[in-house]
């Protein structure tokens, strides 16, 4: 059927817009308007039936003329459609020159034996409004001016008022009606393109929020389970059972981090705020950190919780991985309009994390790995923002602030799922 496209499509849901074709493949199938194309004008030719008609019938002096001018119409007038819709040549100047050449045909031949032949002028505006570089103010005068001359021309020719008025609105309606509707097509074609586009944005932002979850997924509970297994191995000549708690964390861990993963692949999986400070007390304390935690204010909306989770998992991870430190401090203060999380420790920091490598001048930025510059991107998405760098002399701080309110983090909560 015209305008009709199968394509199959994993993963579409039965019903909404498209029809769903039941069988082998669960193919779809939608309509979605083409616009009319080049055939679609040549049967407006038939327009100069009469004409033709007269020179058969010997109404029409100089016949052999007339049959080349006609011949020299529609020659010019299947040019024209053809390269106003050729991709090859709709963009160059050449569907300009062969409607000039047209136009001039037009006019020769309405002059030279009138009547019927007037009908050609209609034929000459629907060919104008096919020719894409005359689009907008350069098409409406060129119609007006053709439309006025051709109506002119018939009342001077035939001395008819309507005649005249009939060939000179025609004239005009036929042009501007074809522009129009090839405009509203060729808008649609940039809407689906556009959608397209917007469609293949939406899977990179998924493939890159997947991507980011795995990476503070896995790299915060493989630092866990690393910490963990060298103090088991530390404990294990000299207390068993210290050894085996913490061996039984490590099998806590594992569980937990294997469950995490799958609901991060489903995409359901939503953070918490006081586990993640749960389990940083108990991956700092198993690094030989000793950590400090404090909270103040009113309790945060799930979307914020959810960021600031991420926040405390990356930060914990560089403090035990990275930082040497012996003594760590994760403060959450939530006042009315904005909540603010600091993680500080007594440690070197990351190696690049030197404030002489920010321009001068310059905000501070959030200094470390990837982790925490994707995080700078979540909680600025959010309205927030992210700052980490060197705590005075010695140590390292992660700074992250957020606004409380739903409707400022509206977009967050897609971003933390």
């Amino acid at each position: 059927m015209a305008g009709m496209r199968w394509r199959r499509e994993p993963g579409d849901a039965p019903g909404g817009d498209r029809k769903q074709c039941r069988g082998a493949g669960a193919r779809h199938f939608e309509q979605e308007p083409k616009g009319p194309g080049r055939y679609a004008f040549l049967p407006w030719l038939l327009m100069g039936l009469g004409a033709f008609s007269n020179i058969i019938h010997g109404r029409t002096g100089n016949p052999w003329l007339a049959g080349a001018g006609l011949l020299a119409f529609n020659s010019l007038y299947v040019t024209v459609v053809f390269a106003a819709f050729s991709p090859r040549l709709r963009g160059t100047r050449y569907p300009v020159y062969a409607l000039a050449a047209l136009a001039a045909v037009t006019y020769a031949v309405a002059l030279g034996f009138g009547g019927e032949w007037f009908m050609f002028f209609p034929l000459l505006s629907l060919a104008s409004g096919t020719v894409r570089s005359l689009r907008g103010r350069p098409l409406a005068l060129w119609l007006i001016a053709v439309s006025g001359s051709a109506g002119f021309l018939s009342g001077w020719y035939d001395q008819s008022s309507w005649g005249s008025f009939g060939i000179g609105y025609g004239t005009f309606l036929s042009g501007m009606v074809t522009a129009s509707v090839l405009s509203l097509f060729d808008t649609i074609q940039e809407l689906r393109a556009t959608r397209q586009e917007l469609a293949r944005n939406a899977v990179e932002k998924e493939r890159l929020r997947f991507s980011r979850d795995l990476h503070d997924l896995l790299g915060h509970t493989l630092s866990v389970v690393v910490v963990k297994a060298e103090a088991v191995r530390r404990l294990a000549p000299r207390n068993l059972d210290a050894a085996l708690a913490q061996a039984a964390d490590i099998e806590a861990v594992g569980r937990q981090a294997l469950t995490e993963i799958r609901e991060a692949v489903t995409g359901y999986r939503e953070g918490s705020l006081a586990t993640e400070l749960d389990r940083a007390r108990s991956a700092l304390d198993g690094a030989g950190i000793e950590p400090v935690v404090r909270q103040s204010g009113p309790p945060l909306p799930p979307q914020a919780a959810a960021l600031l989770g991420w926040v405390v998992r990356e930060g914990v991870t560089n403090a035990v991985r990275h930082s040497g430190a012996t003594r760590c401090e994760i403060e959450v203060h939530t006042d009315d309009d904005r909540v603010r999380l600091t993680i500080t420790d007594d440690g070197r920091g990351p190696v690049s994390s030197g404030a002489s490598d920010a321009p001068s001048g310059t905000a501070p930025g959030p200094v470390g790995g990837t982790g925490l510059k994707g995080l700078a991107e979540r909680l600025a998405a959010a309205g927030g923002t992210l700052r980490s760098g060197p705590d005075g002399r010695r140590g390292f701080r992660v700074t992250a602030e957020l606004p409380v309110g739903a409707g400022d983090l509206a977009d967050a909560e897609e971003l933390s799922r």
